[in-house]
């Protein structure tokens, strides 16, 4: 698995909420059942629990899978940080920073949205949603030997809120949290009603308070609000054991781990160390793969999955190639526009690229017809709007009518279709039509403004090199539109400054979705963080009727609803064509030297779930021979 901080953002959130409730908590009386929320062992945003309280493991890992063996790993770009509270807003984080932490709660992963307990053994919330109370295990402790506390939890969830935009906006509506025992932290929000809140408490990362209002070695005072390549402690079943900035990370696995033994953990954290080698470079990291310096890789280019295999070590079965199906999240992907730049703030103008960008021609150039175009910010899940609007969905649109589009209720959306040279040019001839509407017009082969004669010029701004030939092949159906086109790479140091300062016309971004939407739409779409240092609000909508359809989506009362909530969302979104879509594709393509062991089946919403719950196969291995 490649990391980056992209990922660890996109999976901050790596745990949920598990079983062994002690004796404490399932002994209350009938009459304090009665005035008090029962503790549960397990939450789930809608439908049941699939594992009892007291259950052994989860089905999807091997029990008895060895512990030991080193696995390399590929991560992308560089490293300067060590410090996940500010990794939304300075330096560029290790991802594998992410394996030392633990949260509240653990996901599984053959169930949609169900969680339960890692730090926690406990959880318990009313039943308006109008707060939440967690229970830490009296056995949790960090490396140092010290207790987790609720102290750790509150001085983590503050530290979050004030350092880093992303979470900031993921837990503003927890309004307070407190200790109410030496175990039990209570969380209140600013509002009932919110189902999803309980569970996106029990995703917070703890931090240890004590470490971080101590001291260095050299007797500096840390600093959570900055950032630091001092090796930070954890409690979860890895430690930091080496780095080299910028290059490479690798964590061991800690021998006495309190957690080993939990249910969740059962069949987990078999490797006794993880290394992630840096590349800056997806072509040097393919080499570097081929030559065995790398086990693992997953490949995201469809030139290089159709024609960079075919190797000996292919041929002769020593690496494998793999797909996974993706069954957990769907993926709005896309040439995002800036609006916070007056050329694209009108609807008409952000279409008209649209029609520009050739998909079905670049899928037979260069993608070898591996991929489908995004027709979606829901895409691949049944969260995906289509057609007309209808029956709930419909219902729920009718709220902010005179907000949005008024295709949004005439017309299902459609990308447009290229291919061939007619299309192009119908493609094209629409494009203009739609600039001229918005105020633009051709002089002497250039696109200029109409009124003050300024040309129409825009940036396609990256940061890995690979997909230069992406934004090479858009760009000459942007110039036959008269508009002037630069393509521009540069390192990930400057990318992450510029997207943080907004400083770009149209960079590619993407947005990964649960099969249960929820809080994290106001991060994406929500208007509060538009302005908002580092958030995911890439494109900048400040939109009311975008903003009423969140909050629709956030407090709905059962999948059903939830369903119509997010089509109408989505339906708007589209109709508003802030990104031009770009393309997926349902599995996730891999490639690993033969040294590995694995459970049968991987965990339905899990993907491969590699390294967490493989192992390393030292008879698999033997016959590789040794490590290059």
């Amino acid at each position: 698995m490649a990391i980056s901080r992209r990922r660890l953002l996109q999976t901050s959130a790596f745990a949920a909420l598990v079983p062994a409730l002690g004796a404490t908590a399932l002994s209350a009386t009938p009459a304090a059942a009665q005035s008090e929320p029962a503790w549960r062992h397990g939450l789930s945003l809608f439908g049941d629990i699939k594992y009892p309280a007291g259950f052994k493991r989860f089905d999807y890992v091997n029990p008895e899978a060895p512990k030991g063996g080193v696995v390399r790993q590929i991560a992308v770009g560089t490293f300067d940080n060590f410090n996940i509270a500010v990794a939304g807003v300075k330096g560029n984080i290790a991802g594998a920073v992410a394996l030392i932490y633990e949260s509240l709660t653990t996901a599984s992963l053959d169930e949609v949205s169900t969680e339960y307990g890692l730090l926690a053994e406990a959880v318990s919330h009313p039943e308006d949603f109008s707060s939440v109370t967690y229970r830490l295990r009296a056995e949790a402790k960090w490396h140092d030997g010290k207790p987790v506390t609720p102290e750790d939890v509150i001085f983590s969830l503050d530290a979050f809120k004030k350092y880093h935009p992303q979470y900031s906006a993921y837990y503003r509506h927890v309004v307070k949290a407190e200790k109410q025992s030496e175990r039990d932290i209570k969380f209140t929000f600013d509002m009932p009603g919110n189902r999803e809140l309980p569970q996106i408490v029990g995703q917070l990362v703890v931090l240890p308070k004590h470490w971080w209002e101590g001291s260095t070695p050299a007797g500096v005072k840390r600093d959570i609000g900055a950032t630091s390549l001092e090796p930070p402690l954890g409690s979860s079943a890895y430690k930091i054991k080496e780095f080299v900035p910028g290059r490479s990370i690798s964590v061991e696995r800690v021998k006495d781990y309190w957690g080993r033994d939990l249910n969740v953990n059962i069949g987990r954290h078999n490797f006794d160390e993880l290394r992630y080698e840096y590349f800056r470079d997806g072509t040097v990291a393919l080499e570097a793969f081929k030559g065995d310096q790398v086990d693992w890789r997953t490949e995201n280019s469809a030139k290089n999955w159709a024609t960079a295999y075919d190797f000996p070590a292919v041929a002769d079965k020593r690496v494998v190639l793999e797909e996974f199906l993706n069954r957990s999240s769907g993926i709005m992907q896309g040439f995002a526009m800036n609006l916070r730049r007056d050329k694209f703030k009108d609807a008409r103008v952000r279409r008209a690229l649209n029609y520009a960008f050739d998909f079905e021609e670049m899928n037979k150039q260069i993608f070898f017809n591996q991929y489908k175009r995004i027709g979606s910010y829901f895409e691949g899940t049944e969260l995906a709007s289509s057609g007309l609007p209808e029956g709930k969905e419909l219902e729920i649109l009718e709220t902010v009518r005179a907000e949005v589009p008024p295709e949004v209720f005439t017309k299902a959306y459609t990308n447009p279709v290229g291919g061939n040279a007619e299309a192009v040019r119908d493609n094209l001839r629409e494009a203009l039509k739609l600039l001229k509407e918005a105020g633009y017009e051709i002089r002497e082969r250039k696109l200029v403004n109409a009124k003050t004669g300024a040309p129409f010029e825009l940036e396609l701004l990256g940061e890995d090199p690979s997909f230069e030939r992406v934004m090479l092949f858009f760009k000459p159906s942007l110039e036959r539109l008269g508009i002037a086109v630069s393509v521009r790479t540069i390192d990930p140091t400057q990318y992450e400054n510029r997207l943080r300062t907004w400083d770009f016309d149209i960079v590619v971004s993407s947005w990964p979705e649960s099969l249960s939407p929820g809080n994290e739409q106001r991060e994406f779409w929500g208007s509060q963080a538009a302005d908002m240092a580092g958030s995911r609000n890439v494109v900048g909508i400040k939109n009311p009727a975008i903003d009423k359809l969140i909050e629709r989506v956030i407090f709905t009362r059962d999948r059903a609803d939830l369903v119509a909530a997010t089509k109408a969302l989505d339906r708007v979104l589209l109709w508003n064509h802030f990104v031009v879509p770009q393309w997926t594709y349902n599995k996730v393509r891999t490639a690993r030297w033969d040294r590995f062991g694995r459970p049968g089946e991987p965990p339905k919403y899990g993907q491969s779930g590699f390294p967490f719950i493989w192992w390393y196969d030292a008879e698999r291995a033997a016959k590789l021979g040794k490590r290059s």
